[in-house]
């Protein structure tokens, strides 16, 4: 994981009862947990490791609503505003800047591409544009190749995941929220058909509601309980680099490598062409769910069967709440990073922006996403077991949604009016 992310001491003793449990301390859990303890609802977040120990705290940090489906820009709207505010809201900056993402292409067919996501979404009235060699040439100088065109929104911005949801937690501390780390919850305690609590490694905590934010572990902790939800993994690798002076302050993603400034004065790299897929049993078992992204991205995915395979197996899928469930085997997930795919972005980058050659590595990392065969999350209630929501499978993407994404849940959870309309994230569409 990153050497820069920010780690907080938080409570150990886990409370007897509470209105609502949230099992997950990443961004979007901790964003539910703020939301609730502004509106004085007692919550307790629970976490297996330490909060933000995984994606959350791994991603590239990029707030987005370019190349989003049309139905998923709402909730990013909602999420810049969010974004905002934060320093006011959690008495903190986070590395929060609007300084622009833009996506070059390099062949007609790539631009064709970001020329009918611009169509799709011209209803919604975004500053998004569509840019010529000349402009990109303007806005990213120093460069030698000839970009046929990009797709620019200048809203767009970033902020820095080691600090985000580590200083959102702790506000949201200040605030009333119960937060308890180092503490798996090994499933759902029911009665009179709905829940009423959950079992965790410490002993059982009553509660009206349960929001499951787990990320990856999601689909584990769920299939417990007879509900199967459609994810599997990829992993990407990230390096950062050491202070240097660089062509922008706008994030690119090109096809085949992407680069954003980080608040130290470096850059954040990776290889956008090519994600990690290491094989598990969940492929054997929801895989063909995926077959139409497949025959989408051939060449994105670098298929592997090996250690990742062995681990997954031997991790339990059905475990009594009295014994240790395979959350407290694995408390963080850390996977390993591939220097191959860093050093491919590395080198696709220098070839674009030959300033880049100056670049020294300073840190690299991996993190695991889960992925839905839509690629959007779902964030909803589960009609199967009354008072379950959550709010997980963002397939790479939940950091720039997160304050919004945690806000939904947390008005779902609870039955208040819903900050976006909550259809497009709907359980049953898978």
């Amino acid at each position: 994981m990153t050497k820069t992310l920010e780690r907080f001491t938080t409570e150990s003793l886990l409370p007897k009862s509470t209105q609502v449990v949230i099992i997950g301390g990443g961004i979007v859990g901790v964003s539910a947990a703020l939301t609730l303890a502004e509106r004085n609802i007692p919550v307790v977040l629970i976490e297996k490791g330490h909060v933000a120990g995984e994606q959350s705290s791994r991603n590239l940090g990029w707030i987005r609503k370019t190349s989003r489906v049309a139905e998923d820009v709402p909730l990013s709207l909602a999420a810049d505003k969010l974004w905002q505010q934060m320093p006011e809201r959690i008495g903190r900056r986070v590395g929060y800047q609007q300084a622009g993402i833009m996506f070059v292409a390099r062949s007609e067919a790539q631009m064709q591409a970001h020329e009918s996501w611009f169509e799709s979404v011209k209803a919604l009235e975004l500053d998004s544009q569509l840019l010529s060699t000349r402009e990109v040439s303007s806005l990213v100088p120093g460069g030698k190749t000839d970009w046929v065109g990009a797709v620019y929104t200048p809203s767009d911005g970033r902020a820095e995941p080691a600090l985000a949801t580590s200083a959102m937690a702790q506000a949201a501390a200040k605030k009333g929220a119960v937060i308890i780390q180092n503490c798996a919850v090994r499933g759902l305690s029911m009665a009179a058909g709905k829940v009423s609590g959950v079992v965790t490694e410490q002993g059982e905590i009553t509660c009206e509601q349960v929001l499951l934010a787990g990320g990856a572990w999601s689909r584990r902790f769920l299939s417990q309980h007879g509900v199967s939800l459609p994810t599997l993994p990829l992993i990407c690798s990230v390096l950062r680099t050491k202070p240097m002076q660089g062509p922008t302050d706008i994030a690119v993603g090109a096809p085949d490598f992407s680069f954003r400034k980080h608040q130290d004065g470096g850059f954040i790299i990776t290889q956008r062409g090519a994600l990690d897929a290491p094989i598990t049993l969940d492929h054997l078992l929801v895989g063909h769910r995926y077959l139409d992204q497949l025959r989408h991205q051939r060449g994105f995915l670098r298929i592997k069967l090996g250690k990742h395979f062995v681990d997954d197996l031997k991790l339990a899928r059905r475990w009594s709440h009295h014994k240790p469930s395979p959350f407290e085997k694995i408390r963080t997930m850390d996977p390993a990073y591939n220097a191959g795919l860093n050093s491919e972005a590395l080198t696709n980058l220098k070839n674009a922006w030959p300033m880049f050659e100056q670049a020294e590595i300073e840190e690299a990392w991996a993190g695991l996403i889960d992925v839905t065969p839509d690629s959007n999350p779902v964030i909803d209630r589960i009609n199967a077991i009354p008072g379950l929501t959550i709010a997980t499978g963002f397939s790479g993407h939940g950091f720039g949604t997160g304050p919004a994404a945690g806000q939904l849940a947390a008005d779902l959870a609870t039955g208040s009016a819903p900050l976006v309309d909550p259809a497009p994230y709907r359980f049953a569409r898978l």
